[in-house]
């Protein structure tokens, strides 16, 4: 059911939100590419200006019933090199390869990052022939980027750039990679094997990592090794898939990531609202902020303007709870396509503001998209772009490339899936300064409150205050500092404005616990208890 949201919710704050200095408009313009199709959900790379495009789907969004979910003859098989400057594509076939890397190489929500001339793939889900089923693959495969490129468009053997090893840690599909320092996190996903099924028929088994698995990759010799693995729990904050993981520089200027919304909620069939910053000193939830129009895996491009010490990152496109029409902000439970284009900023005193730009996509596209950047622009070491160091005032920032386009919005919930396709159109992207341009942010701040009475609390009872602007729905998850699931449930006979509620903690062998409020499946409280005295 679609209806407006209340004015509270996204008005009250907004006269104290900073104003970002993020002021240019965004331009794209279609460039037509010789021999590249649709693709969706891919994996990619660079090098030299020529582009390196590796599984993903030729079809649109999967079907709702098990026996037409995620067909196998539209796994992409086919090797892409692109040069977008020439636009020329050329093609190599996976199936000359080994069965596992042909396999895996065709499978569609892999989790890959670009180190250097590594291209690095972990997991990812498809039709396999030698299971004659589904399955998430456990394999970490590296690429080696520029040699591939020229043999491919040699049309030279293939097969002595790749290198595999196969290990249950990285059956995960829907999750993002990345690298901080000489660490790779591989954060988020799931494990599914088998056909989707919407009903939960046993059709499938899934599994959510809950986790950020952490490790190091040693490329040298015949083999891949890896070492110093390390997996973080946490069973409410990081069960997330099918997000985007957003690089960043962090106001003090360290390097890192930000996990951009994502689904589902334990509770609900619905996306997460709020950010979870990650860094070399651990995870932290961005509860306070709320992300609304932008909740499913997109294209998506990072900057930095170190002058104002502010980090932008612009959303293309994709899935959203929210989205604008007519000027009202409109919330739809289904999760529909939409067109918009949005930013978020994250301020030099670390507030967070999102704003959605005057530019739409043109037709309903972008979720499954990839944005490919300018690397000739300068960028750090994650590929943020430097946009402090961009003198020029109108500049192509990088492409967007492929994902699932439809012409209904709902065309998922409605099972109408034929009314989707993957996109093949390439998207070059500029950015055009305009010092006139003013966007008005979205009041994206928590008005829920929750505290610990320490006074009125124990070892074995934790006393609970939280406070309700409003009426809403209340659900509780209590949760162990080893990622398990204690308790969960509903608070009933609240009341608007402050109330209590007390926990027993006498059967929980855990020392820290944490209590975490969702109010309405949209606001997120969490609080740590510490039972340090418990006996």
């Amino acid at each position: 059911m679609k209806y407006l949201i209340k004015v509270l919710l996204f008005v009250f704050f907004q006269s104290t939100l900073a104003q970002s200095t993020f002021t240019y408009d965004v331009v794209l313009t279609p460039v037509s590419v010789a021999g590249l199709p649709g693709l969706h959900s891919y994996a990619f790379a660079q090098h030299e200006g020529k582009w390196l495009i590796i599984g993903g789907r030729k079809d649109g969004v999967h079907a709702r019933q098990p026996f037409r979910a995620f067909p196998g003859d539209q796994n992409n098989t086919d090797l892409y090199v692109v040069d977008v400057a020439k636009k020329q594509s050329w093609s190599a076939s996976v199936h000359s390869l080994p069965t596992a890397l042909k396999e895996q190489l065709q499978s569609t929500n892999m989790n890959f990052y670009q180190d250097g001339d590594q291209l690095f793939i972990i997991g990812g889900y498809a039709y396999s022939n030698s299971a004659s089923d589904h399955k998430t693959f456990p394999h970490l495969t590296s690429v080696d980027v520029p040699n591939l490129i020229h043999a491919i468009i040699k049309g030279s053997p293939i097969q002595s750039f790749f290198k595999q090893i196969t290990n249950d840690v990285f059956a995960i599909t829907g999750g993002q990679l990345g690298k901080i320092g000489t660490t790779f996190y591989l954060v988020g996903g799931h494990r599914f094997d088998g056909r989707y099924n919407p009903m939960n028929h046993p059709t499938f088994t899934q599994t959510y990592s809950n986790a950020i698995r952490k490790f190091t990759i040693n490329t040298t010799g015949t083999s891949l090794t890896f070492t110093d693995y390390e997996e973080i729990v946490d069973p409410v904050h990081l069960h997330r898939r099918d997000y985007n993981l957003l690089p960043q520089v962090f106001p003090n200027g360290e390097l890192g990531y930000t996990i951009s919304s994502g689904v589902f909620q334990i509770e609900a069939e619905l996306p997460f609202l709020y950010p979870v910053d990650i860094k070399t000193s651990g995870y932290f939830p961005q509860m306070q902020f709320n992300q609304y129009l932008s909740n499913y895996h997109s294209g998506k491009v990072c900057l930095y303007d170190a002058v104002n010490n502010q980090m932008h990152n612009l959303f293309f496109g994709g899935i959203s709870r929210y989205s604008y029409q007519n000027g009202a902000l409109l919330k739809d439970d289904s999760v529909p396509f939409v067109k918009t284009i949005s930013s978020t900023t994250r301020f030099a005193d670390g507030s967070m503001a999102e704003y959605q730009l005057p530019i739409e996509m043109p037709n309903l596209k972008g979720a499954g998209a990839e944005f490919i950047p300018n690397l000739n622009l300068p960028h750090y070491s994650n590929e943020v772009l430097q946009l402090s160091k961009i003198t020029e005032d109108s500049f192509v920032i990088g492409h967007l490339f492929g994902g699932i386009q439809s012409t209904s919005p709902d065309a998922f919930s409605t099972n109408q899936t034929h009314l989707t396709s993957a996109d093949p159109t390439v998207y070059e992207v500029k950015l055009v300064k305009n010092t006139s341009l003013v966007n008005t942010p979205l009041d994206g701040k928590n008005p829920f409150s929750l505290s610990l009475l320490s006074s009125e609390s124990t070892a074995d009872i934790a006393r609970i205050q939280f406070e309700m602007p409003y009426l809403a729905q209340v659900n509780y998850l209590v949760t162990s500092s080893t990622g398990a699931i204690l308790e969960a449930g509903e608070i009933e006979d609240v009341k608007q404005g402050v109330n209590t509620m007390s926990f027993d903690l006498k059967s929980y062998a855990s020392e820290v616990i944490t209590i975490t409020f969702i109010f309405d499946d949209t606001f997120y409280t969490s609080e740590l208890v510490s039972r340090k005295n418990k006996k």
